[in-house]
């Protein structure tokens, strides 16, 4: 799906933002490989180069952002304690850097949550609550612990300092591959690939950047088709195998980012995704989540609208139970 915004102001997060994230949380975050890999190169048509986020502090890309954000709270906001909701990555990011600059964390989880990210998350010293299936029931659950006892939202994807953190990944990817013709990446709320295609851009406009999202809940591709952040309704939505990107809508600073700056938005099935899971696993010796190999999904469907380039694939995240690996068909 091509489509631009014609007259969209420019959002007010700048490429001088990410460049400061990255200076802020160097020495907390792992510079994460680029890997490439020969089979999904052969299968896809493209040279394609494996992001390893996996193998980020906490699992997953969310630890850039997470850190930034925490890094720019003034001395009152971290003595409230911080509050989020999230399916888990998110939740295990903040509680992370929460633990970094001595500051309390509550993650509102939903009830389905991996006991795998759970665990994690406390493991951080997160302290765990269980609400719905939902991200907005999640973040209005965590709305309510604001407004009663004060602690500070940390959004997990609406937030310009996370937005800013997740962004510091293309800054790798440049230093790294400073050919690469495109990069793809996963879209939840769009927090990722909003950081991303801003960084990506402002430092090589002719890179392509695009935007993959499961198709049973094309939410930012549906916020496009509108013009405007639209929640999908019952119709239109139903739980993706990719549990990290299930939110019904966009955040309204990542959906702008998007208009600005990605090229496309393409999106993989349930058996897509679960068969690039399955061979990231068996041909690559990679283990990552099914949220994270939507991007190889959508090379491997040829959804790129490109041949013989360098693309990068995102891959998000690692954090997933062996058990479901095997009802997936992985293991």
């Amino acid at each position: 799906m091509k489509q631009k915004a014609p007259s969209l102001l420019l959002p007010s997060l700048l490429l001088r933002d990410v460049q400061e994230a990255s200076v802020r949380i160097s020495g907390k975050i792992h510079h994460t490989p680029l890997l490439y890999s020969t089979t999904l190169s052969k299968l896809s048509g493209n040279d394609i180069y494996l992001k390893c986020e996996n193998l980020q502090k906490t699992g997953s890309f969310k630890a850039r952002g997470a850190l930034n954000a925490v890094a720019l709270l003034t001395p009152n906001e971290r003595a409230q304690g911080v509050v989020t909701g999230s399916s888990g990555n998110h939740g295990q990011a903040l509680a992370y850097a929460a633990r970094e600059f001595g500051v309390r964390a509550v993650v509102v989880m939903p009830e389905d949550a991996s006991l795998a990210k759970r665990q994690a998350c406390e493991a951080y010293g997160g302290t765990i609550l269980l609400c719905g299936t939902t991200a907005e029931a999640r973040l209005a659950k965590a709305a309510e612990l604001v407004a009663n006892e004060g602690y500070v939202l940390v959004h997990p994807f609406d937030d310009p300092g996370i937005i800013a953190g997740q962004g510091t990944l293309s800054l790798e990817v440049v230093a790294d591959l400073p050919d690469v013709d495109c990069i793809v990446a996963p879209v939840g709320g769009g927090g990722l690939l909003g950081g991303v295609s801003l960084a990506m851009k402002e430092s090589n406009p002719r890179v392509r950047v695009i935007g993959v999202e499961p198709s049973v809940g094309a939410r930012l591709r549906h916020s496009w088709q509108l013009g405007t952040v639209t929640e999908l309704g019952d119709d239109a939505w139903s739980p993706s195998v990719a549990d990290g990107l299930r939110a019904r809508r966009p955040g309204k600073l990542p959906y702008a980012l998007s208009r600005a700056y990605v090229d496309d938005l393409v999106t993989v099935t349930e058996s897509e995704i679960a068969a690039a899971l399955r061979l990231i696993l068996e041909r690559v010796k990679l283990v990552v989540e099914p949220s994270g190999a939507v991007s190889v999904a959508a090379a491997l469907a040829g959804q790129l609208g490109c041949s013989g380039k360098k693309v990068v694939c995102v891959l998000s995240g690692g954090n997933v139970e062996l058990a479901k690996l095997v009802t997936l068909g992985a293991l």
